[in-house]
């Protein structure tokens, strides 16, 4: 009499989820994400955005998260979330991100309240791919919003613009190739983590035992290698090496798979 309990872990829907739920074609999914209550709203871009700030961020952050746990500074929590959906897909120091906020306090703090956000599915930080368990903890951590429809809302920038920028455009679709290996590994005992070494650095890294998958995303045509993929292939014989967009997989195919399959 115990209370003894099992953990079900319902991640944000996927590309297939939405495509079947709601005609949703690859593009908007990229850019509006895997939230189904607001996928009625895609047709009007501000309700959207205004539906995804209010009803799933601000009542995330203020609600849910201060009941999980303690927090001494909530406009500190607030503000990292935002630096993250700014910064998503970046590597970016604590030192750093002290000086980008506000009553930042320190390094440990921003830490915690990373872990908390992370908790609460809406953004985490991946660590740096290491042999050595403490190199990994500490290195700096690789910012990753769980869900693509997070960078649109707090953007302000409508579909059709960032579509038409290609610098936009390929960070947000580099951050939904995180946001899908990060849900598709929940439960399957797959770590994912990104990979720098000279200034050579491979989006992706997903382990598991000691089998190990790299993954590089690019969204136009690779003419001369991936320095990334070749050196950590170098570096790691045996390794899976996957290019996704452009001459490689095809996005459609890559959401349509999972961490599993590639590894």
């Amino acid at each position: 009499l115990t209370g003894r309990f099992e953990i079900l872990r319902l991640t944000h829907w996927t590309y297939v989820e939405m495509k079947d739920a709601f005609g949703f074609d690859l593009d908007q999914y990229i850019y509006f994400g895997g939230y189904p209550g607001a996928a009625p709203l895609i047709s009007e871009e501000q309700r959207w955005r205004d539906y995804v700030r209010v009803s799933i961020v601000e009542t995330t952050i203020s609600r849910d998260i201060l009941m999980m746990s303690r927090v001494d500074k909530p406009a500190l929590l607030r503000h990292l979330f935002e630096l993250g959906a700014l910064y998503s897909g970046r590597i970016l120091s604590f030192n750093k991100m002290l000086g980008q906020l506000q009553d930042a306090g320190n390094t440990t703090t921003l830490s915690h309240y990373l872990d908390l956000l992370s908790a609460a599915g809406l953004m985490t930080g991946l660590r740096k791919y290491s042999a050595a368990p403490v190199r990994r903890k500490a290195s700096s951590p690789k910012l990753q919003v769980l869900n693509t429809a997070l960078i649109s809302a707090l953007s302000g920038s409508g579909s059709s613009e960032v579509r038409k920028d290609p610098a936009a455009w390929g960070r947000i679709v580099e951050s939904a190739v995180g946001a899908h290996l990060l849900a598709s590994a929940v439960g399957q005992e797959i770590r994912v983590s990104f990979w720098l070494e000279n200034r050579r650095e491979v989006d992706f890294v997903l382990e598991k035992g000691k089998r190990l998958a790299a993954i590089e995303v690019k969204s136009g045509r690779v003419r001369d290698g991936i320095p990334g993929i070749d050196l950590f292939i170098k570096r790691h014989p045996g390794a899976r090496a996957y290019l996704v967009g452009g001459d490689g997989m095809r996005l459609e195919e890559f959401f349509s798979a999972s961490a599993a399959d590639l590894i």
